[in-house]
């Protein structure tokens, strides 16, 4: 029996039925790749479930050590990191592994088969709202390694950004969603817990070309550079037909503003100040992993004055300021930071 194809079927695309219709649609397609992505996922539920438990448990507060980036590690940083890398270190779809908690590079262990692929990740992003309950997640980039074989290298991990195969971010709030792109189109699924199964709930997003809403740590205003002062007064005046002033809406957590940012248009903005001149998020574990969702979402990012996407990075924790959102409300961040308006 035959049943018809209607918008309903929909509900039942899980990530994992989605992953593997877009393998089909490649022939020369080994399995590695979606192996990976499968992978992704179990790591991503493991977390999940401690984060879902973490008032409960003894997993709040902190590790009383900073992480490379000078970052108070919290215990479920420390939870995630460790389960996302024992998730993805045994199954030869990996020649080498960096996280945003560790200074050098993660290798693959000895015993196990190297791949053809690399990891970057940031295990738990927005890790300083954990204690408030506020939605927190994980970020990750996916590149083809440079090296023909054996161990990955630094080489291998030192690509820009518009080198990536696929990215993406976990979201651990009042729902779990795992939205994720591989160059064709922008994918959010749900978790039914119920179930246990990731299903397609934001089919191929697309976000506004312009927005009406501003995200950005305000308490920095007096450290800004005089341009970016200026960008921020603009997005503040009253203009009706440019559709200003701009709503403000700011969570504290990078994932979750960048997702607000993807479904409802506008811009985030971490710029350099007077403290920090690259500012504080970092190229290789946040900012080129979102850039290329906002992206593939029609969207843009930018440090400023060029594309995140193509610049080389010259280390693992190298920091770059971030402008991302609607595409014209990028180029106009642009325009102010470059000193043409």
């Amino acid at each position: 029996m035959e049943y018809p194809r209607t918008a309903t079927v929909s509900k039942f695309m899980t990530l994992e039925r989605h992953i593997v219709e877009g393998a089909r649609a490649h022939p020369d397609a080994t399995g590695e790749f979606s192996g990976l992505l499968h992978a992704l996922s179990l790591a991503a539920k493991l977390v999940w479930r401690e984060v879902t438990k973490a008032g409960l448990v003894n997993i709040l507060g902190t590790t009383n050590h900073k992480n490379v980036s000078g970052d108070e590690v919290k215990k479920l940083d420390e939870f995630a990191d460790e389960t996302i890398f024992k998730a993805m270190d045994h199954g030869g779809h990996l020649c080498v592994m960096a996280s945003e908690e560790n200074e050098d590079l993660l290798h693959i262990p000895a015993n196990y088969p190297y791949g053809k692929y690399v990891l970057i990740y940031d295990p738990l992003d927005g890790s300083g709202n954990i204690d408030a309950n506020v939605t927190i997640g994980s970020i990750f980039s996916v590149h083809r390694r440079l090296t023909a074989s054996g161990k990955g290298t630094m080489e291998d991990v030192l690509q820009p950004g518009c080198r990536q195969v696929a990215a993406g971010y976990i979201l651990f709030g009042s729902s779990m969603m795992f939205v994720y792109s591989t160059g064709h189109g922008v994918h959010g699924f749900t978790l039914d817990a119920t179930v246990g199964e990731f299903l397609l709930s934001h089919q191929n997003i697309q976000i506004p070309k312009k927005g009406s809403i501003y995200s950005m740590n305000e308490g920095n205003f007096n450290r800004w550079s005089p341009e970016m002062q200026r960008f921020v007064q603009y997005l503040k005046e009253e203009d009706k037909e440019s559709g200003r002033p701009y709503s403000a809406r700011y969570i504290g957590s990078l994932v979750a503003d960048v997702h607000r940012t993807l479904l409802y248009g506008g811009i985030y903005c971490y710029p350099g100040d007077k403290k920090n001149t690259n500012g504080k998020l970092r190229l290789m574990y946040e900012n080129n992993p979102l850039a290329y969702i906002v992206e593939n979402a029609g969207g843009a990012a930018s440090d400023g004055r060029k594309r995140i996407l193509d610049i080389q990075p010259g280390s693992l924790h190298q920091r770059t300021p971030l402008f991302i959102g609607s595409r014209d409300d990028v180029s106009i961040a642009e325009e102010f930071i470059d000193g043409k308006r």
